[in-house]
């Protein structure tokens, strides 16, 4: 299994999204193989099970990604913390 540093991730992601901005053939890459696009920027293959997919910039729209669903039965107030979109002790501001 691939391990990566804070360090490499963040090196990496500089690298990552200067190109497709300038090279038409990268930005392809990264659409449709996106593992083989970050291997190339970083000399390694992402961890094993993750999975990587780059969306194109359409103005307005934005991507949200949904948080894990919850298979346990959740009190009251859990509940209420979800459906207010924060968690305990986190300020979220959106």
């Amino acid at each position: 299994m691939t391990t990566w540093t804070e360090s490499e991730v963040n090196e990496t992601l500089e690298k990552l999204f200067k190109q497709p901005a300038t090279n038409i053939e990268f930005r392809k890459l990264c659409l449709s193989d996106p593992g083989a696009a970050i291997k190339q920027v970083s000399g390694k293959e992402i961890p094993s099970g993750l999975k990587i997919k780059f969306v194109e910039n359409e103005g307005a729209d934005r991507t949200l990604v949904l948080p894990d669903l919850l298979t346990e039965d959740l009190s009251e107030d859990d509940l209420d913390n979800v459906a207010g979109g924060h968690r305990q002790g986190v300020d979220c501001k959106f």
